[in-house]
């Protein structure tokens, strides 16, 4: 069991070598498209939200 269990573990250490890793310029740059996205995604859908609490609301009170 040990013996597998240090197998795994040198092959995980091999497999990263070959890892393509970003450089920190692509990492940061690619961070903020991310957030980017994320905060422009929820702006819409919060403003959506509103709209239609809005528009259900009049309906219920009318």
């Amino acid at each position: 069991m040990i013996s597998k269990i240090k197998l795994f573990f040198s092959e995980a250490k091999q497999e990263f070598k070959h890892v393509n890793w970003p450089t920190r310029q692509e990492a940061i740059r690619l961070t903020g498209i991310v957030i980017g996205i994320s905060l422009g995604l929820a702006i819409f859908l919060g403003v959506f939200d509103t709209i239609f609490r809005f528009v259900l609301e009049s309906l219920i009170n009318s």
